[in-house]
């Protein structure tokens, strides 16, 4: 139906954003964040105090990352379990199972990207060739790669 408004239809509101989009936006560092992209995700937090916590949990524990700020684990771990949010309490109790480790990765500078990287890679030649070659071969694709 057309409006006074010189013949055009009235415009529509803009699409929500899907869940993922929000989830971006929570784990992104906020000085990397659009100001439009930031002044949605406030209007979203403002509708419920539960993602406004999740928000600002998350949000520290990304922190954490990257920073390498392990030393505040204990803390941010009391923090989410004064609050109701079960998820939250699954997850810290996942990271409580393995404490120190958990803190000397968010807090040493070391990581095992390329190693991890390696294998996934051998594992994806090791699948490709599955049933259609012996050890040899795959042996020599690993070891001179194109």
């Amino acid at each position: 139906m057309l409006t006074p408004n010189d013949g055009q239809q009235p415009s529509k509101p803009p699409a929500p954003p899907k869940p993922r989009q929000v989830t971006k936006w929570i784990m992104m560092d906020p000085a990397k964040l659009n100001p439009d992209d930031h002044a949605r995700l406030a209007a979203i937090c403002s509708r419920s105090t539960t993602l406004t916590a999740v928000r600002e949990h998350v949000s520290r524990f990304a922190r954490m990352i990257r920073t390498l700020g392990g030393a505040d684990l204990p803390q941010w771990i009391a923090d989410v379990q004064a609050d109701d949010l079960p998820t939250l309490h699954t997850f810290t109790k996942g990271l409580q199972r393995d404490l120190d480790a958990v803190t000397a990765g968010l807090t040493l500078p070391y990581s095992s990207g390329a190693v991890e990287g390696a294998v996934n890679r051998i594992k994806t030649i090791k699948r490709s060739m599955y049933g259609r070659a012996k050890f040899d071969l795959l042996r020599l694709r690993i070891l001179e790669p194109h």
